[in-house]
């Protein structure tokens, strides 16, 4: 096994397990590239080596007569693979796969995005990095359009319940956790990965690591300070120990994602909002979601406190405020208020033409 190390935290290195008795060459060389010279996560790596894999298998499959009549994947080897295959490959080979992992896999349109975003790097890097093929299959190779569908949030009110209701055996660091979740917006990676050396409480703000290695800084407002203070008045570490972790688990140790998801767990449970298909990341959107409806915060503004890549991500929220707008329009008491068939001028017209017949009848008798 060769282990490759991505993104770390204070020294505790992420270790990717590839097989090199399973690839060839020129697929560990990329795996090393987008690790060490594009500096992806080690999720994004992993999800990237799996789907390039996957590819590969196929391609021998659906290329190779001793392999066609295999129909599980993973049985057939790539380590003897020549690069000089994927010369011939086409983008009709391409959209092919894509209805294979659709059909035989059931891939959604998440999953087939990934796998389209990890073709076009992967090819990208041996036609024009490395020189191992002359042209570049994925340049037309369009994403699947994606459903868009507006995140899961809490409103203010469950917020503030959420908050208000949390029982644990260690009180100050989860309320301090879920107060971070809920006025920060980070990550669950984000907040596990923050060390002592992160937090300014001089200039209230923290230095959070993001995809892609991206450092940014969260400023903190009064509540996440508080909370940050009251855990930290209690945050015991046995003697002689060095862990920077600003999380620590029971044992001392820094804090797991895996646990931290029990405490948002549990505690939305103590709310009575477990079941709801809320989670750690859906506290993410209840914090930019909040942001953009009370506190007058523009797009632009949402993108850096989020550290999306991009404003498009961003726009999700702008959308869901726009979705809240129209709910309100439509929980209006007139909006389903109908008018009578006959309008009112209707009415006042028939009054005066009646008005005038009688009139007329006085007047003029036959």
């Amino acid at each position: 096994m060769a282990q490759l190390r991505g993104p770390n935290y204070e020294g505790r290195a992420i270790i990717l397990e590839i097989d090199r008795k399973q690839c060839p060459d020129f697929f560990l060389d990329y795996i090393l590239y987008i690790t060490v010279t594009k500096s992806l996560s080690s999720r994004t790596v992993q999800e990237y080596y799996l789907d390039i894999r996957l590819f590969l298998k196929y391609l021998r499959m659906m290329c190779e007569p001793q392999f066609q009549d295999i129909n599980d994947l993973q049985q057939i080897p790539i380590k003897d693979m020549s690069v000089s295959a994927l010369q011939s490959v086409t983008l009709q080979d391409l959209y092919n796969y894509l209805y294979y992992v659709t059909e035989e896999r059931e891939n959604h349109d998440r999953a087939r995005g990934r796998k389209v975003s990890a073709l076009r790097s992967f090819f990208r890097y041996l036609c024009q990095h490395q020189k191992l093929i002359s042209q570049d299959p994925t340049e037309q190779l369009e994403l699947p359009s994606p459903k868009k569908a507006l995140p899961r949030y809490l409103t203010l009110e469950q917020s503030q319940q959420l908050l208000q209701s949390l029982n644990s055996a260690y009180p100050e660091r989860d309320y301090c956790i879920l107060t971070l979740f809920l006025n920060c917006g980070i990550r669950l990676s984000e907040l596990v990965g923050l060390n002592l050396s992160d937090i300014n409480f001089k200039e209230a703000k923290m230095r959070v690591l993001g995809k892609g290695n991206k450092e940014r800084m969260v400023y903190l407002n009064e509540a996440c300070m508080d909370a940050l203070h009251a855990y930290l008045q209690v945050r015991e570490l046995p003697e002689g120990s060095a862990e920077t972790a600003v999380f620590l688990s029971k044992r001392h140790t820094r804090i797991s994602k895996r646990r931290v998801q029990q405490v948002v767990e549990t505690a939305l449970a103590q709310a009575d909002l477990g079941g709801q298909g809320f989670s750690t990341h859906k506290l993410r959107h209840t914090a930019a979601t909040l942001m953009y409806q009370y506190g007058n915060v523009d797009a632009l503004t949402l993108k850096e406190v989020l550290g999306h890549a991009s404003t498009s991500t961003t726009e999700i929220y702008t959308h869901l405020s726009n979705q809240i707008l129209k709910h309100a329009t439509d929980s209006s008491p007139l909006a389903h208020f109908e008018r009578n068939s006959q309008s009112q001028a209707e009415q006042e017209n028939n009054e005066d033409h009646e008005s005038k017949s009688e009139n007329t009848d006085i007047t003029n008798p036959e």
